[in-house]
């Protein structure tokens, strides 16, 4: 079961499914006037492909954590008024509609808050190893890695 932090980020890959009310509810503070969440869910189709049942994501476990806790770090070095952050990633196979991914953060103003979500998530999707099989009807392709930044 993920618990979150009772003090800095919450950061995490995990096979269990992901709390994504918990994260939202984790990242709200006294001082913050701000929160904004992503979710990233597993869709119904793919560039150039419709009929997606499910996708497989791996993940080299290792190396995810800490490239998460970089992603937070980046963050609060742009946005240091940032109250909390969180990266969760889900690895395994997923049906359609399930939730791959979750990004929440808390600012005292909704511009930094919106600003910083959206940094956490591009970062992730391009410097976080994480693949991902899709599978459809009648086959399957592993999607491209990210590009990972040291």
């Amino acid at each position: 079961m993920l618990v979150p932090p009772e003090t800095g980020d919450w950061t995490a890959v995990t096979s269990e499914p992901l709390p994504v009310g918990a994260v939202a509810d984790w990242v709200v503070r006294s001082d913050c006037g701000a929160v904004v969440t992503f979710s990233g869910m597993v869709r119904d189709h793919s560039e150039g492909r419709s009929g997606v049942v499910s996708v497989e994501y791996e993940a080299y476990e290792e190396y995810v954590g800490p490239r998460l806790q970089a992603v937070a770090a980046g963050a609060r070095r742009r946005w240091p008024e940032l109250g909390r952050v969180a990266l969760l990633h889900r690895v395994g196979l997923l049906p359609v509609s399930a939730v791959s991914v979750v990004v929440a953060v808390s600012s005292p103003h909704r511009a930094e808050a919106f600003a910083a979500g959206r940094f956490c998530i591009d970062t992730l999707k391009e410097t976080v190893p994480v693949w991902k099989l899709e599978t459809w009807a009648d086959g399957s392709a592993w999607a491209g890695p990210c590009e990972v930044v040291a």
